[in-house]
Parts: C-alpha cells; structure tokens; sequence
C-alpha cells in the first residue's frame, strides 16, 4: 500500500513540475507553484518525513507563491502608464 501511495505521489510531483515549467503566464504558475508545494508535502508525508512536510506546505505552497504573485502584481501596476508609485 505504501509503495503505491509513494508512485502516486511521485507522479503528482512529476505532473505538477511539468506543468510549472510549461505555463507562461507568471500569475498561473505562481498558482502551479503552490500546487507543486502541496504535492511535495504530501510526498515527504508519504516517505515519513512530517517534519519537512510541514515546512514544505507553509514555504512552498504558501509564502513562495503569495510573494511571486505580489511581486507580479507590483511590476504590472508600474508597467502601466500612470500606475507609478503612491
């Protein structure tokens, strides 16, 4: 059972980091991003390994994608005429 719940999660990692290299658009792979965080949680969960689980879903799936799309978000606001800094 273990063995099967290791490749599922393996194939979901694969997926996701698949999908987060074909995507353009930053905003949607910030969102792929997360995805891919919370396939590798549940992975290191799977391999018995909670600890690194956890730190995996509050970096990987949660500060890391909420900074890309923040970033994104300001570089678009200054890209447009008269959306400069307040």
């Amino acid at each position: 059972m273990t063995d099967g719940l290791t490749l599922l999660s393996l194939l979901l990692v694969a997926a996701s980091a698949t999908a987060a290299v074909v995507v353009r658009d930053p905003s949607r792979r910030a969102l792929v991003l997360a995805v891919l965080g919370l396939a590798l949680a549940v992975l290191f969960t799977v391999l018995q390994a909670p600890d690194v689980g956890l730190s995996q879903l509050a970096v990987g799936s949660a500060l890391t994608p909420l900074l890309i799309l923040l970033s994104v978000r300001k570089v678009r606001r200054r890209g447009r005429p008269g959306g400069g800094e307040r």
